[in-house]
């Protein structure tokens, strides 16, 4: 497949794996969620429910520090080394270099998350498991990641430095993942409502749930388009 989407994402995702940082990735990410979802605290035993409750909601805060790390140096490094300009004058548009970069990170946390599939089988054995409600989780962490790599190409796009951009993504998505919320609660009425709305939280936990509404999808959809969007502006006004 020659379409330049496609062999951007391709060289990202192996320069992921040469770099090891795939290997890092999924490795602490599956590390993390299953010491939480099968070892300690609420877990699948103690609370003895045949659900992946604890596994969403571990992965939830996982993924939200995780993805600014792998989407830091996307288009930062590339601004560093003005290869962002040399990959412009050739027939790449800015909007094709962003969606191939967020395709590459979008399936490396798919990749992550197709390894916990495990997980999900072995639930089901031990006891009647709702498959839909499983199904929806799985649907919001997809969401979640890709609204948040939204946020991370964004950050990426605005400076040269990656620590920089690292800062940034984790700090807009404070606000979206719960500084929105706690607001929410000392608002009332249409501020409480709009605060609620923007709650990333808010919205993932309504699809963990089982719950799946197109209010949820519109907004991680709104959320990750406009993030890319806006990284798209950033670096075409490098060539003008």
């Amino acid at each position: 497949m020659n379409n330049p989407v496609w062999i951007i994402a391709k060289k990202e995702l192996n320069s992921f794996f040469d770099s090891l940082t795939a290997y890092i990735l999924l490795i602490a990410f599956l590390g993390f969620s299953g010491f939480f979802t099968w070892i300690t605290g609420s877990d699948i035993f103690m609370r003895k429910e045949a659900d992946l409750e604890v596994f969403f909601s571990v992965s939830k805060w996982t993924l939200f520090f995780f993805i600014p790390a792998i989407t830091m140096k996307m288009l930062a490094e590339e601004n560093k080394s003005g290869t962002i300009e040399l990959l412009l004058t050739k027939a790449i548009t800015a909007r094709q270099i962003i969606l191939g970069k967020f395709l590459a990170c979008f399936l490396l946390i798919g990749v992550a998350l197709l390894f916990t599939v495990s997980y999900y089988i072995t639930v089901s054995q031990i006891g009647n498991i709702d498959h839909g409600a499983t199904l929806c989780g799985y649907l919001g962490l997809l969401l979640m990641s890709a609204a948040y790599i939204g946020i991370g190409m964004f950050a990426s796009s605005i400076t040269n430095n990656q620590i920089v951009a690292f800062l940034l993504a984790l700090l807009i998505g404070v606000f979206f993942h719960f500084i929105f919320d706690m607001m929410s609660y000392n608002s009332g009425g249409f501020v409480a409502q709009l605060l609620s709305g923007l709650s990333v939280n808010r919205h993932f936990e309504s699809l963990s749930q089982g719950v799946l509404d197109t209010k949820d999808i519109l907004f991680f959809a709104s959320l990750t388009i406009t993030g890319l969007l806006l990284s798209e502006v950033f670096i075409s006004k490098r060539i003008k």
